[in-house]
């Protein structure tokens, strides 16, 4: 499968990323470790998760999708194959987002034992934390970054102004900057990467792996009434897009899927890919089926004529 280069970073990853947020929530670690046997025969190779997955599931402490993916790994012998991306700052019980250093320091030693390896590919600052400067979080991946326990480091969920303050910082202190970037971005939610954060991100050069890429399921074709909600966790959530864009945006996913024998996510999912600005969507799967799909969805092209009429259906 052909690889895209993350940005300035050395890293290239297949164009479709591995959501691991399902591990030990709505996927055990039987059928995560099927799914990742799966994805890896499939061509892809980038896994994304946090240290905070899965802490919202009763019972559940955080850490969960890390060690699922650590066992699997180890397990298969096959850690130089896979890029692994994880993240910190989220409340993992201390009862606030944290990026301070000393923060840091402990939570990526707690990823690395999880992940069970002496490395992580890519480090990212999960949330903005606006107690903590960003000359404070960046010196302290300076320095794991210099002892090798971190290749690379990004940010998620950071507006326009906030990622050109924060590489304003790293190349005032000659700091390392983000060279990655995680927003939330579908053919639904556009508005917050579509323009300057966009163009920003184009013009420094950053990597841009976007979560959400199938807006919670909703792009999947299955959610079209409220009577429908209740096939997913997630079901709750989706009902903000049962309007009429969201029912515009369906049809156009349907007409395209039909003349391209695709299902309606996997052309969702092409639709980022081929996105300016976008290297690869992040997507989750709970079953092998949804796996398979995935898979396709990281070849298929769509036509100028298919991302028009995608683009006017999001209007």
């Amino acid at each position: 499968m052909q690889k895209r280069r993350l940005g300035r970073t050395d890293l290239s990853i297949a164009p479709l990323v591995l959501g691991g947020n399902v591990f030990g929530w709505t996927a055990d670690e039987k059928t995560s470790f099927d799914l990742l046997d799966r994805f890896v025969a499939g061509g892809l190779n980038a896994i994304d998760t946090a240290d905070a997955y899965s802490r919202w599931v009763p019972g559940n402490k955080g850490g969960e999708s890390e060690t699922i993916i650590g066992k699997w790994m180890k397990d298969r012998g096959n850690r130089d194959k896979v890029v692994v991306i994880t993240k910190v700052g989220s409340d993992m019980g201390q009862g606030h987002k944290d990026l301070s250093a000393a923060y840091i320091e402990k939570a990526v030693e707690a990823s690395l034992k999880r992940l069970r390896t002496d490395v992580i590919d890519l480090y990212l600052s999960h949330w903005p934390d606006p107690t903590t400067p960003y000359e404070e979080t960046l010196g302290a991946y300076e320095k794991l970054l210099a002892k090798g326990k971190v290749r690379h480091v990004g940010c998620s969920n950071l507006d326009a102004g906030q990622l050109r303050a924060a590489l304003d910082v790293a190349s005032l202190r000659s700091l390392p900057r983000y060279e990655v970037l995680q927003p939330e971005y579908n053919l639904y939610d556009r508005s917050s990467f579509d323009g300057p954060l966009r163009d920003l991100c184009v013009a420094e050069d950053i990597g841009v792996i976007t979560y959400f890429s199938l807006a919670k399921g909703f792009l999947s074709g299955k959610y079209r009434s409220e009577a429908d909600l209740g096939q997913s966790e997630r079901g709750e959530d989706i009902g903000s897009y049962l309007n009429a864009r969201g029912m515009r945006i369906l049809a156009a996913l349907d007409a395209i899927s039909a003349k391209h024998s695709a299902k309606q996510a996997e052309v969702a999912l092409a639709w980022a890919i081929a996105r300016p600005g976008v290297t690869a969507p992040i997507a989750s799967a709970t079953k092998a089926s949804q796996m398979d799909s995935l898979i396709k969805a990281a070849s298929l092209k769509l036509t100028a004529d298919d991302m028009a009429e995608l683009d006017k259906a999001s209007d």
